[in-house]
């Protein structure tokens, strides 16, 4: 019984928060070109400085340990993820 009330909480947690969207958009309208490009601009950027600063500081210590791009990829990896982790939040909160 319990995974019948889980899948109707869900539904309900679900049901409020597309009413909530529906009323904001009611009451601000929709939002202007000029604020989607900036939105996009910033998840743009959000997704590509992690990977950045991983490939820096990676750089930084294959230098030091002469490890050849092991610390390289791995932490531009680990950027990509967090840049695309960063970016689907931001995009759930609004």
């Amino acid at each position: 019984m319990s995974g019948a009330q889980d899948q109707n909480n869900q539904l309900e947690k679900a049901v409020r928060t597309r009413k909530e969207r529906r009323a904001l958009w009611e009451r601000e309208g929709e939002r202007s070109i000029a604020h989607n490009l900036a939105m996009i601009g910033a998840l743009g950027w959000t997704i590509v400085i992690p990977p950045l600063i991983g490939v820096f500081i990676g750089r930084w210590m294959d230098g030091i340990f002469a490890s050849g791009v092991f610390w390289t990829l791995g932490l531009l990896v680990l950027g990509l993820s967090l840049g695309c982790w960063l970016a689907w939040s931001r995009m759930h909160k609004e």
